[in-house]
């Protein structure tokens, strides 16, 4: 199976023909492709729609230099055009409860949804719900892989780094939980083949 994608691919396709890639191509990316990649990843669900995913989009070198040394050296980080890295903010959720409920409840049930959701939470502290919240991010780092490697981009998932120091570099508040970071562009090589359990293997049918 062929690996280059040039056109948009199917979900099977872009499933099938990930890897996790270490060196690319050396060129900016395209702002319109990641903005896309973007805003596809930010369609992924949450449990009460609450959203708690966050991005911030690293492509100046200096600073994915930084990021790279605070992710234990891994050259892919610096190699990337660009570096996606992806946390959970729950106290921003918080704070702006309103936003994520659906506007055609209409205002009354917007206030009485929002209100539930803000007591629901509130009744957790913060590491429980930064927790919780990290969950949701999960699930979007996944929809963020399969949106890149859709428009035929690769990545490569990262959890090797330290998150301290990732927090003081982004500027980002001591509660945020990181999915991960993720080195994003075009592929420079082929990567491994896919070494997978069977589905008898890993699945149980009653």
């Amino acid at each position: 199976m062929t690996t280059t994608i040039n056109r948009p691919a199917s979900v099977t396709e872009a499933i099938e023909t990930r890897r996790s890639i270490r060196k690319y191509v050396q060129e900016p990316m395209n702002q319109g492709d990641l903005h896309e990649i973007l805003r596809l990843a930010s369609l992924a669900p949450t449990a009460n729609n609450v959203q708690p995913t966050r991005f911030v989009v690293v492509q100046d070198k200096a600073l994915k230099d930084k990021l790279m040394e605070a992710s234990y050296n891994q050259q892919q980080v610096s190699n990337a055009p660009a570096v996606i890295v992806v946390y959970s903010d729950m106290e921003d959720f918080l704070g702006n409860v309103e936003e994520t409920v659906h506007p055609g409840m209409g205002a009354d049930q917007i206030k009485a949804r929002a209100e539930g959701l803000r007591q629901n939470f509130m009744n957790q502290d913060v590491a429980q719900r930064g927790q919780w919240g990290l969950a949701q991010a999960n699930i979007t780092f996944g929809f963020l892989m399969l949106a890149a490697r859709g428009l035929g981009y690769d990545t490569n998932p990262m959890l090797g780094f330290q998150p301290e120091k990732v927090r003081e570099l982004l500027g980002l508040p001591e509660h945020v939980q990181f999915a991960g970071i993720l080195p994003i562009g075009h592929r420079a090589e082929e990567g491994f083949p896919h070494h997978r359990h069977s589905v008898e293997r890993i699945t149980k049918f009653m």
